[in-house]
């Protein structure tokens, strides 16, 4: 038994392609020597799922997470608009829950909650199960 993490990226006509995790680190760490062309100027869906291995074979879906990816005119990824997303995320699971009150309503800053949420997606069902089958190499997609 084993697990693997499986990155898809997402077109504006839902066309799927697979990341190799490599790739993505190298784009994380030098946007600049690692553009792709293909999504230049452009906000794509990333899919990021967890698979169960057996026999380096995947089993099944443990685990599926969606973010949104920005690329500058040049084709390379904007760190920072994902940072940005990452930390404001982080620092919403981290954050204690609002407390109710009987009193007046209480005046919340939601302004970390718009900035995650502008990083996040959620599929329709139908695109999140050919997103789990390519994780599960059921439907072949492009790599990337």
């Amino acid at each position: 038994m084993g697990l693997s993490s499986r990155m898809f990226l997402l077109d504006q006509d839902d066309g799927l392609y697979r990341m190799p995790n490599t790739q993505f680190d190298r784009m994380l760490c030098d946007p600049t020597n690692y553009p792709i062309l293909r999504f230049a100027g452009t906000r794509v869906r990333m899919a990021d799922v967890v698979v169960e291995l057996e026999d380096r074979q995947p089993i099944r879906v443990l685990w599926r997470t969606y973010c949104i990816l920005a690329f500058e005119e040049a084709g390379c990824f904007d760190t920072s608009a994902f940072n940005r997303h990452q930390r404001a995320r982080a620092e919403l699971a981290l954050a204690p829950p609002i407390p109710e009150s009987d009193g007046p309503a209480a005046v919340v800053d939601a302004k970390v909650r718009f900035v995650a949420q502008g990083g996040r997606w959620v599929p329709p069902r139908a695109l999140a199960r050919r997103i789990d089958e390519a994780a599960l190499d059921s439907v072949k997609c492009l790599r990337l």
